[in-house]
């Protein structure tokens, strides 16, 4: 059901957990499947320095969501806000269309944190 790139960031998901003292926290969930993401981000001169992220979830939002903390750390909040679950998807090299809204939960959770950021300024 899942090719390899899925299945190694499931297996082995990078900037996984909470973070001390973030800048601001983002999160996402879908009710129907029961997958919750939560998104921190440590911004400084309007770039991501640091991101990591806590998914509760099948191994496609698992997936998602570390391949996006490696696709935006060191992006700017812009070029971050224009990372979309079309991107989050091929940069996996593609999820089965039934998973396609775990990757709607990565880019929503990032936005999310993002725009409480800029609430917060």
């Amino acid at each position: 059901m899942y090719n390899e790139k899925v299945m190694e960031h499931f297996n082995n998901p990078r900037n996984v957990g909470e973070m001390e003292n973030p800048t601001a926290v983002g999160e996402s969930g879908n009710f129907k499947c029961g997958d919750k993401m939560l998104i921190y981000i440590d911004v400084e001169n309007d770039v991501i320095q640091e991101i990591k992220f806590q998914t509760f979830g099948c191994a496609a939002a698992i997936a998602t969501s570390s391949i996006l903390t490696e696709m935006v750390k060191g992006k700017t909040l812009e070029e971050a806000m224009q990372v979309t679950n079309k991107d989050i998807a091929e940069s996996l090299g593609g999820l089965p269309p039934v998973k396609m809204h775990c990757s709607n939960l990565a880019a929503d959770a990032l936005h999310d944190a993002i725009k409480k950021y800029r609430e917060s300024e």
